[in-house]
């Protein structure tokens, strides 16, 4: 009885095994989005985990058939039989691993670039780069990022008699600029992340039925970016607690979370000089609340000694704020092609005046007001050729002095021609608008201007299809220009501490990209 349900079980997998590789293979015929390539990605593993599942349950049929060869024996000599339902129990539980269910995980995210200008020394670069980079305004990365940068994810994932699951995650990560081999002099390794989650827990019910709660220090499950600017869209990280997928109605889903994070660096207490502590906790609790496509979220913050300081222009810090965003998660190129689209406007007061990274910046003001979009999506051109656009914005006021303003928008578009099964040439173009009054806040200077940059980047990988396939090796060279007056905002930012790098330059790399 026992080997025929494991021979029942072979050809099982072997049924689902040859079943995925059809669908997969009708799916790849038409890779028309990023979406069915996500699913061909899911069918792969699904396939390999049969395949895997099959040759242990043979492998274990075999080992049975030995034992039951030696079972009188064993009787004999007083050992210990198994019972069938301890192998089944066993069996399970290999297959609970083999499925990712329990047992360790490994992912990560790592990319390392070389930029060089028109002299042959390093050029400045990074998303960042522009005199708007200081308030979120991030550029095309495409051949315009010199850094070395890696995170490492380590899970350990339980699944208990009664059903319930625990998963604990450690995240480190790293980033230089240097070249070198060795940077222990300039790295910033750090643990992004530490926490533990539950989930399936069968004690809960009803509108907690399928919740699951964590604490710790993470970055919120639901954050989103745009990757073609390395720019999340919202970024909500600290260290708290929350919980997970509530169901208030059949669409109607809700996270609450709380985040303490720590505003460091801050001078002394000029009127307390004995005080060095130099920190304040801004605790954030926010509610994600979804709608089918739709997200709605609410942050609420509050840091209660940092209205005690003086920001450097003689204004009071803020010491609460508000902050929300509605989003929407498109499964269509905005209902114009297979893909796949996301929106998002994001406001943001006092210390919510900081729309991406919620609650990050100690130094707005109370008057501190802010709005952004955010807007991208992904589709197929063509079967060879496909194409991402995107588009961020932002207009603030009285974020750090009285009556500053910083107003930008930038439109990037990244094109992918595929030509074979491992190359493709990459284009992207990218163009910011800035217009700044920083009314003196560190010493900067109100400039009006704009920025552009072209990157053409041959790129070799195992397997083309899609923005979301890696690794990458790419090649690449990038020209970019802006107005000269932008060189004039800080004596420190990228466009204005080289003397040869003022406009109008060419730059040249190579670059590796990789995430599982």
């Amino acid at each position: 009885m026992f080997l025929s349900h494991l021979s029942t079980r072979t050809s099982l997998a072997a049924a689902v095994a040859l079943t995925a590789l059809g669908t997969a293979a009708v799916a790849n015929a038409d890779m028309s989005s990023a979406e069915l390539e996500a699913r061909l990605a899911e069918l792969e593993d699904r396939v390999a985990a049969a395949e895997q599942r099959a040759i242990a349950a043979e492998q274990r049929a075999n080992d049975t058939e030995q034992r039951t060869d030696h079972t009188k024996s064993q009787e004999s000599s007083g050992a210990e039989i198994e019972s069938d339902g301890e192998i089944e129990e066993r069996l399970a539980r290999m297959e609970r691993y083999i499925d990712g269910e329990e047992g360790f995980s490994f992912e990560a995210y790592a990319r390392s670039g070389l930029l060089i200008g028109e002299d042959g020394k390093s050029a400045p670069g990074g998303p960042y780069l522009t005199p708007a980079g200081g308030t979120g305004g991030a550029v095309g990365r495409l051949g315009n990022e010199p850094d070395t940068y890696v995170e490492t994810t380590l899970n350990y994932k339980q699944r208990f008699d009664n059903g319930a699951r625990a998963k604990y995650t450690t995240m480190i990560a790293d980033g230089v600029n240097t070249s070198n081999d060795w940077t222990a002099e300039e790295s910033d390794l750090n643990v992004r992340q530490v926490y533990a989650e539950f989930s399936h827990l069968p004690s809960f019910t009803g509108t907690f039925k399928n919740a699951s709660i964590w604490a710790g220090k993470r970055f919120d499950r639901d954050n989103f970016d745009i990757h073609w600017l390395d720019s999340d869209v919202v970024f909500l990280s600290g260290t708290g607690a929350g919980i997970y997928d509530m169901e208030f109605a059949d669409d109607w889903t809700s996270n609450l979370s709380v985040y303490g994070r720590s505003f460091s660096d801050f001078p002394v207490n000029s009127e307390n000089p004995g005080d060095d502590s130099g920190s304040t906790d801004n605790l954030i609790l926010t509610s994600n609340n979804y709608f089918g496509n739709w997200q709605w979220m609410i942050n609420g913050m509050s840091a209660t000694d940092n209205d005690e300081r003086d920001i450097e222009v003689s204004q009071k810090a803020a010491d609460a704020g508000f902050h929300t965003m509605v989003a929407y998660h498109g499964d269509s190129f905005f209902g114009l092609a297979d893909g796949n689209f996301k929106a998002a406007v994001i406001h943001g007061q006092g210390l919510g005046a900081e729309a991406k990274a919620i609650g990050a910046d100690g130094d707005l003001t109370d008057e501190a007001q802010a709005t952004r979009l955010g807007l991208y999506g992904t589709t197929y051109l063509t079967p060879q050729w496909r194409i991402a656009p995107s588009i961020l914005a932002e207009t603030s006021e009285d974020r750090y002095a009285e009556g500053d303003r910083y107003d930008w928008a930038g439109l990037n578009v990244r094109l992918a021609n595929e030509l074979t099964a491992n190359f493709e040439m990459q284009y992207e173009g990218s163009y910011q608008w800035m217009d700044l009054d920083p009314q003196g806040y560190n010493g900067n200077s109100a400039v009006d201007g704009a920025y552009t940059k072209f990157t053409i980047a041959p790129t070799f990988k195992p397997q083309v299809g899609g923005f979301w396939q890696r690794p990458e090796i790419r090649l690449f060279a990038s020209w970019s220009d802006w107005d000269k007056e932008l060189n004039g905002f800080a004596s420190g930012d990228a466009l204005g501490n080289d003397d040869t790098f003022t406009g109008s330059e060419w730059t040249f790399g190579t670059q590796m990209e990789i995430w599982f």
